[in-house]
């Protein structure tokens, strides 16, 4: 096979250990091998570098293995060019199978051009990322803390989300908290209800007659102090996130015009797909990439099971929480979409459209530097007026009435 790249390496990292193997050109037109093993700890890998610095490699080759490959990354991407690959490309063929062998195998494959690089962000966009993620799991934590609480006011007996519709909001959480002291008269803690809860204190005082006890009173207060802890942490981290998101503010801004996109989300999406989109050329390999389009799979003339490859999940649960939102707006594109494929198909799958509808979207909102224009929650009837007509047609024919379609032109 053909040589693509003259002086490479490929890595097999471990948590411990990485193994490197270097290809260069040798005597007499063949090629010249070594391999060597470094430790993981910063000097290491420094040492890796001079390594391959001093054997002028161009190109380093490793294998996403969880989060092991993160340091060598960036510790080797200031001095050459780096690739991280996708474990599903590396697959040997059966038979020995040893740390030096995986690394002899990358370093072949990236030698003679047979894989590509995954995509990974710059170092700003890195930075954001780990941000965002780290917000989106305590928000996550967040919710689950106030399901658990939920769940341990039922164990004592205590309706307040039957009637509260926030048990966290200003009324609920005085109720708890005069709970968590001791006080257990329904009478008086229906008095702590705030504004419009007032017109419900009936309700509240049957809701809040139960069995709560000490231990009920110990679980609650630590679950309002951890709630306390996590609002904390979010708003620390948001700050952090504004200072860090202030160099693509104008993106922020065109993606905020997508339905169901609103700031935070907009934020989500730039830390998980960057603001350069010539790294994916194109709206449908940006989609292919993440995940939101159906997966190829053809043999023998037959096209088999469609299932859509796996992406990232954190891009995913923002993308399938904007397109929940805009199946709700109204006189939009992505809400008629929506409506229009949810009785057809089903609302996993319409959701699923509307995420690669906007996934595209912001593809060509961030590539080309303008809002989103939307094309109408008519765009479908307009497309093919003489479809929309017909089928409009058919239904009034299956009323039992005769119809005939005639243009307004040659009436």
């Amino acid at each position: 096979m053909d040589i693509v790249v003259e002086r490479c390496c490929g890595l097999d990292v471990h948590k411990d250990t990485v193994v490197a193997c270097v290809r260069t050109p040798g005597k007499g037109g063949k090629r010249a091998q070594e391999t060597r093993t470094f430790g993981t700890m910063t000097t290491d890998l420094l040492a890796l570098r001079d390594w391959l610095v001093a054997n002028e490699v161009t190109l380093v080759g490793m294998e996403s293995t969880g989060v092991y490959w993160k340091c060598v990354f960036y510790i080797l991407e200031d001095a050459m060019e780096c690739w991280v690959l996708n474990a599903r490309h590396l697959r040997n063929v059966p038979g020995r199978k040893t740390d030096v062998a995986d690394a002899e195998w990358v370093c072949q494959l990236v030698e003679h051009g047979l894989v590509r690089p995954s995509f990974v962000p710059p170092k700003e966009i890195r930075e954001l990322r780990d941000l965002t993620r780290y917000r989106k799991a305590q928000i996550d934590e967040r919710g689950r803390e106030a399901q658990r609480l939920d769940k341990v006011l039922q164990d004592a007996g205590v309706k307040l989300s039957s009637v509260a519709t926030d048990i966290l909001g200003k009324s609920g959480r005085d109720m708890l908290e005069a709970l968590v002291r001791g006080t257990r008269d329904p009478e008086v803690l229906a008095e702590l209800a705030r504004g419009v809860m007032r017109k419900k204190i009936p309700q509240l005082r049957r809701a809040l007659e139960g069995r709560f006890n000490t231990h009920h009173a110990l679980i609650v207060g630590q679950i309002l102090a951890k709630l306390d802890f996590l609002d904390e942490a979010i708003g620390t981290l948001s700050g952090e996130i504004d200072r860090v998101i202030a160099p693509f503010e104008a993106e922020v801004a065109l993606l905020d015009t997508i339905p169901g996109v609103d700031r935070r989300i907009a934020e989500c999406l730039i830390a998980e797909i960057g603001t350069d989109m010539g790294r994916f050329e194109t709206s449908a390999r940006l989609a292919s990439w993440a995940g939101m389009c159906p997966g190829n799979h053809e043999s023998g003339g037959k096209r088999k099971s469609g299932r859509t490859r796996k992406g990232s999940k954190w891009l995913a649960a923002n993308l399938a929480q904007a397109a929940e939102s805009a199946g709700r707006t109204k006189d939009t594109y992505l809400g008629a979409q929506f409506t229009r494929l949810r009785g057809r198909i089903g609302h996993p799958k319409a959701r699923k459209a509307v995420e690669h509808s906007i996934l595209v979207a912001a593809f060509h909102v961030l590539a080309g530097g303008v809002p989103y224009a939307d094309l109408g929650a008519d765009w479908f009837q307009r497309r093919r007026p003489e479809a929309h007509a017909r089928r409009l047609a058919h239904q009034i024919e299956a009323l039992g009435y005769r119809v005939t379609i005639e243009a307004a032109e040659a009436a």
